[in-house]
């Protein structure tokens, strides 16, 4: 299923993509490291994780992995892993397709690059076009390509599994432009945090079986179909919107139509929503504020209405200094327009005066 389609024949398209010249720049880099066989990215990954072992020559192993459809180039990846373990020598795989199973199905992933070290070890290489600046990097852009490469080294873990001697390393190698230049330098970047999560995640995800078991009869998610039956569709499988998925999900502008139009207080954000405890809707939190709702002995009922309090009060403040600064402005302007009156009567019948006075003088004189 095309979730673009799909939120596209709901109304709600996803405005969010990589621009043309992102997609040039990128791969133009990515050439530019995997040039002349891989050898400035064997450099490197040997540079930074080499352990000990010989360093790369120009006789590094690539592999061809071309195959028919996903699952053939599955196949051929795990079958140039197995051979290049066994060589004892480093390998390099360029665009390895990796099978993973989520909620039941698989999914494929298409690394970067994979490294295979001579000792049975392998890395996931990440190739990226945001700069790396005096040895470090945007640490949002970082922590992505992290959680990124956590999923390909989860993938690699079951092709490691029935190969012998291969281990796959928690380690990945991050490669970026240097400062402002295109040449290319690199960081290694410990994904375990992000492995051990995703792990949970994935084994806490409902299959796609089950989902489907609880749908009504004849739920079809055909885009051909009648807008309110397609948004009747995707509403039986319920959503779990939260604002990151913006970033992430095709449908999420659709989710957070409907997420608003409830009152969800998802859609504020995850950290807001673990905070609010048992409040589920934007109405229920400002009725708990108010003292109308809720149980003033719940923690988090008195932190609303605490917050409300201190809300109002700090309205109420700015509200007096607001009318009494309105009121001393305008007792000064009363003054002010006294003495500009003066200064006018002054300075300009004077100067009249004296204008009139001198044009007579200057008459007799004539």
């Amino acid at each position: 299923m095309d979730k673009g389609v799909l939120a596209t024949a709901l109304g709600s398209p996803a405005p969010f993509g990589q621009s043309q010249f992102a997609f040039m720049r990128g791969n133009a880099f990515e050439a530019k490291v995997k040039a002349d066989g891989g050898a400035e990215l064997l450099r490197l990954l040997y540079e930074r994780l080499g352990g000990g072992a010989p360093e790369p020559a120009g006789d590094a192993a690539t592999p061809d992995l071309s195959a028919a459809g996903p699952e053939g180039r599955a196949a051929r990846t795990a079958l140039a892993l197995r051979e290049a373990t066994a060589s004892g020598g480093w390998a390099l795989l360029d665009h390895p397709m990796l099978a993973l199973e989520v909620a039941g199905s698989p999914a494929y992933l298409e690394p970067d690059a994979v490294v295979v070290h001579p000792d049975g070890r392998w890395t996931v290489v990440e190739i990226k076009s945001f700069p790396m600046i005096d040895a470090s990097a945007d640490a949002s852009k970082v922590g992505a390509a992290a959680r990124q490469a956590a999923v390909y080294v989860l993938a690699l873990e079951r092709v490691a599994a029935v190969t012998e001697g291969a281990e796959v390393g928690h380690q990945v190698l991050l490669v970026c432009p240097k400062d402002f230049s295109n040449l290319p330098t690199a960081s290694v970047v410990d994904v375990r945090k992000q492995r051990a999560v995703t792990r949970r995640q994935l084994t806490r995800l409902t299959r796609i079986e089950d989902i489907a078991a609880e749908l009504p009869e004849g739920t079809t998610f055909d885009p051909a179909c009648a807008p309110d039956e397609l948004d009747a569709a995707v509403a039986a499988v319920p959503p779990a919107y939260a604002p990151e998925c913006l970033a992430a999900c095709e449908l999420a502008f659709h989710c957070r139509a409907k997420s608003r139009a409830e009152g969800a207080v998802e859609a504020l954000g995850r950290s807001v929503r673990g905070e609010l405890g048992g409040l589920t809707t934007v109405a229920g939190v400002l009725a708990a504020a108010a003292g109308k709702e809720g149980d003033p002995a719940d923690p988090t009922v008195a932190a609303l209405r605490r917050a409300a309090a201190l809300r109002a009060e700090a309205l109420e403040s700015a509200a007096a200094r607001r009318a009494g600064s309105l009121g001393d402005h305008a007792g000064s302007g009363d003054d002010g327009t006294g003495g500009t009156g003066s200064a006018a009567g002054a300075n300009g019948a004077g100067g009249t005066g004296s204008a009139a006075g001198t044009a007579g003088a200057s008459e007799g004189w004539s």
